[in-house]
C-alpha cells in the first residue's frame, strides 16, 4: 500500500472516531438525560447541555486531527493549507464557544481553587460589612 492510500485511510479512520464520538456522546447524553427525567431527580437541562457540549468537543478535536494528517501529508498546496486554516479557525472558535459553556470559563482560565475556597483564613477580597469580624 502506497504511503498517501495509508494516509487517507488513516485519516478517514479519525474522521469517523470523530463523527462517532459525537453521535455516541449524544446518545448516552440523551438516555442518560431521559432516565433523570422519569425518575424526577432534579435538574435536567444543565447536566444534558454539558454532556452533549463535551461529546461535541471531543468530536472536533478528532474532526481537526483528521484534517490536519491528511492536508499536511496528502496534499500540502499553499489553497489546501489555507482551506485547513479557515477550517481550524471556525472549529478553534466553536470549541472555546462550547467550553465557555460547558464550564462557565475560557479555557486558558484557571480553574477556582477549591482550598482557598473553602478556608476562611485565605486572603481574599474583604468583608463589605465592616462591623464582621
Amino acid at each position: 500500500m502506497e504511503f498517501t492510500a495509508v494516509i487517507e485511510v488513516v485519516g478517514k479512520v479519525i474522521d469517523a472516531a470523530g463523527v462517532a464520538a459525537i453521535v455516541v456522546g449524544a446518545l448516552i447524553a440523551s438516555i442518560v438525560a431521559l432516565g433523570r427525567l422519569r425518575r424526577r431527580e432534579g435538574a435536567v437541562y444543565v447536566p444534558y447541555r454539558r454532556a452533549l457540549g463535551r461529546s461535541i468537543l471531543l468530536g472536533l478535536e478528532l474532526l481537526v486531527a483528521a484534517d490536519i494528517i491528511r492536508t499536511v501529508a496528502i496534499t500540502p498546496t499553499l489553497e489546501s493549507v489555507a482551506v485547513l486554516a479557515g477550517i481550524v479557525l471556525i472549529r478553534t472558535f466553536l470549541s472555546f464557544s462550547l467550553e465557555l459553556e460547558i464550564s462557565g470559563r475560557w479555557p486558558w482560565q484557571k480553574k477556582p481553587d477549591a482550598t482557598a475556597a473553602a478556608d476562611p483564613t485565605a486572603p481574599g477580597p474583604q468583608s463589605a460589612d465592616p462591623t464582621a469580624s
